[in-house]
């Protein structure tokens, strides 16, 4: 590997990782950890242990690559392969609902049948998937060295848990999914077979399947390339499938070349249209507020796709230890792939209509810093969904000032019934209407119409139809319209028209903030940021009442964060109202 004077910062948050690592026991998966999803529906102490064994392999199996020297490297690298290794099953516990890795109403008979959970079918989920790709690359990587009792074992397990469930036991759910999954688990499963089945005619029928997967992945992206689970998900899903796609081309010198479809160029420009300020991502749906840059998947792209593919800011570069799964796929290609100078200082400045997605995005720069605004339309049964039609962003100079609260701490109820009570889930979190006590409703019946999205000069348009978000009999017609004005100090003017077709009770606009906001003289409501630039909030005071109120939810990292609800209500709300808000930053 590459280790000039340009990697030393990776290659030093590698070093600084394998050094802790060194002075720590292997962490076991023990049963209590392993049970708590099922018992009280937690996910987040068995996957801190578990990721922590995903980090030591990590970590040692690029140290191996960095420093072959160091004899503590491999030997702390075999002993966390042979950990892995002896797991009970590669997959989390929230996976396995159901499966036969988590019944025991069947009890082995030491004098019965013979029969092993095995042989009744075994789950494949995301991480048994990348263990097994992992696991396949670092046994060709290392291979010289390593001991044949491990080489073995690894290519035993990644039989027993991965080709053969996967020829024999399917087909699984995500094999058709147009969501992540299918290029995560098809992508790996199928990279790890390159690696080690080299007899075509044994190959061939896992290619074969994981091909059909990754035309159903792409199939659950518009023409515009958008990806609606957000960029952490883009990183994710589309990373494995460029992942396999590369080992695939290599494989057969080009004959098999999954790049050249047009619409995986598009998505392959997603990155760059899914930023607003630096770090500050367009974090609908279940994304981070902030996301950094996979930089190796990054620069490869721009090396496919050179007149398309922007390079980022070279701050964005994701850090070894950001990625708290610590997958081995992207962090090795973080520095294979790597291309030094390639980084820009900071992204440029671009509007963006994403028309299947039905996004608005809009990276702003003047005298007076940088700003962005992004909205969006869509349906409410995208992937991770939010009930989030009509919502939007709005940043300054660094800061999020109108935000999405984006995901929450996966749980069992998470993505069960009960998702959207969820603050950052239902619409009760997001900067759009409730109307007569309503919220808006889950399904794909719940869907925006876009009227007009309208970019370029000094001035945005764009607006919609949401009048299937709300199941209220008695909306005639609700259409929620933006104006993005790109002054020095840019100005978004908001306007909801409703009809009703009997008056209705009540009728609150709703805005979101992380920030707590003041509310002043004549309606006036502002919005301070640490950064010294503060979003004043204008309406009509004989029309609106402002109020403002304190929430909190659980973030993805199971912390509870503090977020506020800037509430105008309509003081007399009748059969057509006509809402109409300034959003000013000084």
């Amino acid at each position: 590997m590459n280790t000039g004077e340009e990697y030393r910062p990776a290659v030093e948050e590698i070093r600084a990782e394998g050094e802790r690592l060194l002075g720590q026991p292997i962490p076991e998966l023990t049963y209590t950890l392993f049970s708590m999803y099922e018992s009280r529906g937690s996910r987040l102490e068995f996957e801190r242990v578990y990721f922590e064994k995903r980090r030591r392999l990590t970590t040692f199996g690029l140290l191996t690559q960095l420093e072959p020297e160091r004899p503590e490297f491999r030997e702390a690298l075999q002993d966390a392969i042979w950990s892995i290794l002896n797991e009970y099953t590669w997959c989390l516990p929230a996976h396995l609902s159901g499966s036969v890795e988590t019944d025991g109403s069947q009890p082995f008979a030491v004098d019965g049948p013979g029969w092993s959970r095995g042989e009744r079918g075994t789950r494949i989920d995301l991480f048994a998937a990348e263990t097994g790709f992992a696991l396949s690359e670092i046994w060709r990587m290392c291979e010289a060295w390593l001991p044949p009792l491990i080489a073995s074992r690894i290519a035993e397990e990644v039989v027993r848990r991965l080709f053969k469930p996967y020829l024999l036991h399917g087909p699984y759910h995500w094999e058709t999914a147009e969501h992540n999954w299918s290029a995560v688990c098809a992508g790996s499963i199928a990279s790890a077979a390159l690696y080690m089945i080299q007899d075509p005619v044994q190959l061939a029928p896992i290619i074969e399947k994981a091909l059909a997967s990754m035309e159903r992945y792409l199939a659950g992206f518009g023409e515009d390339g958008a990806c609606l689970e957000g960029i952490g998900y883009w990183n994710y899903g589309f990373g494995f499938f460029v992942y396999f796609a590369d080992l695939l081309a290599k494989r057969t010198d080009g004959g098999i070349d999954l790049f050249r479809q047009e619409k995986v160029r598009r998505i392959a420009q997603f990155q760059q249209k899914a930023y607003l300020d630096g770090d500050i991502a367009v974090n609908f749906s279940d994304s981070m507020q902030r996301a950094k840059v996979h930089i190796g998947l990054t620069h490869y792209l721009a090396a496919v796709f050179p007149a398309d593919v922007a390079a980022p800011p070279a701050g964005l570069r994701a850090s070894y230890t950001d990625d708290h799964c610590s997958r081995w796929a992207p962090a090795v290609r973080n520095l294979l792939w790597f291309a030094p100078g390639q980084s820009g200082a900071s992204w440029e400045p671009a509007d963006y209509v994403l028309p299947n997605a039905q996004w608005l995005v809009s990276r702003h720069e003047s005298a007076a810093g940088s700003f962005g605004f992004a909205a969006k339309g869509g349906h409410n049964d995208e992937p991770h969904n939010h009930n989030d039609l009509g919502h939007f962003i709005l940043t300054a100079c660094g800061e999020v000032f109108l935000c999405d609260l984006g995901s929450g701490e996966y749980t069992n109820r998470y993505f069960g019934p009960d998702r959207y009570t969820y603050d950052c889930n239902g619409s009760q979190g997001h900067s759009v209407p409730i109307v007569d006590g309503q919220l808006q409703m889950a399904g794909p019946s719940s869907a925006a119409i876009c009227l007009e999205a309208e970019i370029g000069g000094g001035e945005d348009t764009f607006a919609l139809d949401l009048t299937k978000a709300y199941h209220v009999p008695h909306v005639s017609s609700f259409v929620r319209s933006f104006t993005w004005r790109k002054a020095e100090l840019p100005r978004l003017l908001l306007e909801d028209l409703f009809v009703f077709a009997e008056k209705p009770s009540e009728l609150v606009e709703r805005f979101v903030t992380k920030l707590e906001p003041v509310i002043g003289d004549e309606g006036m409501v502002t919005v301070t940021g640490g950064n010294g630039r503060t979003l004043w909030i204008g309406c009509d005071p004989l029309q609106l009442r402002p109020s403002v109120s304190k929430h909190s939810y659980r973030d993805h990292f199971g912390q509870d964060t503090a977020w506020y609800a800037i509430d105008f209500a309509v003081r007399q709300p009748e059969r057509q109202v006509r809402v109409t808000l300034s959003f000013q930053f000084q």
